[in-house]
């Protein structure tokens, strides 16, 4: 299974270090766009590991460094720089807003690869789902997580705090070491540590929904 996320706005400053080498990045068939992406600073700027680079609120409850190895790979990393990185490699500090519309038909190929028929977890906020939308057999294999926060009977939802809890989430399924064969399954591992809710798509090709309530 693969699970979704995305970057985070606020990162770490490597003041040292080798610099970015882009033909070892994941997803080769994206090294010609990155490239053109690129300004001299950050081919030059010291690179660190993404699962090290990216320091959000998400990543600070994931805290993909003390993962295993291969709970990690599970990982995939939306960019508005790279497009899509696993956890290990390494490049450096960026500002930059995504541009969809562009990455779409290049992350497409790589990600349907690398999805498989597994399911996918989908961490991402909507900027960063709509660089690529699982379709077809690959969508019914995706949950979409979304927070809410329960108080008197009334739900609301919230920001800050579903950062956190998708980290969170995203770590104890990482954990787990299990490989869900469906939504269902994978909604009834998250039950075990989270309240949550699972609801079909809202119309065909959609994901599933995988509602965490909080209270």
């Amino acid at each position: 299974m693969l699970i979704l996320l995305p970057p985070s706005e606020t990162k770490a400053k490597p003041t040292s270090g080798r610099p970015l080498a882009l033909d070892r990045l994941s997803f080769g068939s994206l090294t010609d766009y990155r490239d053109a992406l690129l300004t001299e600073q950050l081919r030059t700027a010291p690179a660190l590991a993404a699962g090290r680079l990216y320091t959000g609120v998400l990543y600070a409850a994931l805290d993909l460094p003390s993962l295993p190895a291969a709970a990690a790979r599970r990982f995939v990393i939306i960019s508005a720089q790279f497009g899509a990185v696993r956890p290990s490699d390494r490049i450096p500090a960026y500002k930059r807003s995504i541009d969809a519309a562009h990455w779409r038909p290049l992350l497409t190929p790589e990600l349907e690869r690398a999805a498989g028929r597994g399911v996918l977890l989908d961490c991402r906020s909507a900027a960063y789902v709509a660089a690529w939308r699982p379709a077809g057999q690959q969508a019914e294999q995706t949950a979409h997580v979304a927070v809410v926060r329960e108080r008197n009977g009334e739900r609301t939802v919230v920001s800050h705090d579903a950062k956190k809890t998708r980290g969170q989430v995203a770590r104890f399924v990482a954990e787990s070491g299990e490989r869900p064969a469906n939504v269902h399954e994978l909604a009834t591992l998250v039950r075990r540590a989270f309240p949550c809710e699972l609801a079909a798509p809202v119309r065909a090709g959609a994901p599933w929904q995988l509602t965490i309530v909080t209270r």
